[in-house]
């Protein structure tokens, strides 16, 4: 049979295949929070992670904010309240020393740090939400007091849009 002989309606089901196939490969980056440039979109999830910093670290057993952590918040606090569509998560973190309940405890401890903080500085508490990880999600596993230092953290994570 050939193609000009084939049912109109097979012709039609290939092309819409073909055209649906074709859109799903097509990478949105504006969905993604970059331009096409390959900068981060002013007000994306994006520009917050790379422009803003998404997380601060603290000294072992420690709630205590650094300098560099407060300024990290200060920029955090400009951010959500310029864009206040936003929800989001502080997760509290630790390294793996330590019980596993001490370090859930002090994780939450860390999450209520910086969410009191960017209360302090004008963001509603109905946006956000804390929880404790603890040592159970390290981002460096290492067993080096350079390396543990990256697990002592809070990172805020944005929820999406609220509105």
């Amino acid at each position: 049979m050939t193609f000009a002989a084939r049912p109109r309606g097979l012709t039609l089901a290939f092309a819409v295949a073909a055209a649906l196939a074709l859109g799903a490969c097509a990478k949105n980056t504006a969905d993604e929070g970059i331009n096409a440039a390959g900068a981060a979109v002013p007000g994306s999830m994006q520009d917050f992670a790379v422009n803003v910093g998404d997380r601060v670290f603290f000294d072992t057993d420690s709630t205590e904010l650094t300098p560099t952590a407060q300024g990290t918040l200060e920029k955090q606090a400009q951010w959500l309240t310029r864009y206040q569509r936003y929800a989001f998560t502080i997760e509290g973190h630790a390294d793996e020393r330590g019980t596993r309940e001490y370090n859930f405890a002090l994780g939450a401890r860390r999450a209520d740090t910086v969410k009191n903080y960017l209360i302090a500085h004008g963001i509603a508490a109905g946006r956000m939400k804390t929880i404790s990880y603890g040592k159970e999600r390290p981002v460096a596993v290492c067993n080096d007091i350079s390396c543990w230092s990256q697990n002592r953290r809070a990172v805020t994570v944005l929820n999406g849009g609220t509105s």
